[in-house]
């Protein structure tokens, strides 16, 4: 019996977040903060002013620093709020709660996202050999992306570490990135 495609992702999936959840208990304040300043000086660089974000799981580069510092510079901040198998984008608010998943969101608001956007902030769990987004399996993300890929300037995937695979694990619908950026290194996507 031949091991599929499928087989390999969610194997490879498995050791990625085994690996994500140790590096998290190993000084991640500091690898957050390295992250998040590359990030910052990527935004500054190109002035971008819309930017999507996300709401990070214990496991995810912790961006909520550089949340606030972007919405002291008054910049246009969206998350993603979960619907059905997908999300839609409503502006960064507080108070946050924790919903589906264990993923923190702002109240429902009228508050969408009408905007294109200059930059797409997005965690992975991995990557393939072609670079496409490996994340926690639910496609949310990939489905956002079909829609709205045409609104989005550029996108940046970020991690604590990035575990990398060289077998083709994804499909041509699986995001792609412009650039990688994890505590050791900034690479093209």
């Amino acid at each position: 019996m031949s091991i599929t495609k499928e087989d390999r992702k969610k194997a490879f999936r498995r050791e990625s977040l085994r690996q994500l959840k140790k590096v998290a208990k190993q000084n991640s304040y500091k690898k957050d903060k390295v992250v998040s300043d590359m990030i910052y000086r990527y935004i500054v660089k190109n002035s971008s002013k819309n930017i999507m974000l996300y709401l990070p799981l214990a496991m995810e580069v912790n961006i909520y620093n550089l949340i606030n510092h972007l919405r002291k510079e008054k910049r246009n901040l969206f998350v993603p709020f979960m619907e059905g198998s997908s999300f839609r984008l409503v502006k960064y608010r507080l108070p946050l709660r924790k919903r589906k998943f264990g993923i923190k969101e702002p109240n429902n608001s009228n508050q969408y996202h009408t905007k294109k956007l200059d930059l797409a902030i997005v965690p992975i769990v991995g990557i393939d050999v072609t670079k496409r987004r490996i994340g926690f399996g639910k496609g949310m993300y990939d489905r956002f992306f079909e829609k709205e890929n045409k609104n989005i300037k550029k996108t940046i995937f970020v991690s604590r570490k990035l575990c990398y695979t060289k077998d083709v694990l994804t499909d041509h619908y699986d995001i792609k990135s412009d650039i990688i950026i994890t505590p050791t290194s900034i690479s093209k996507g």
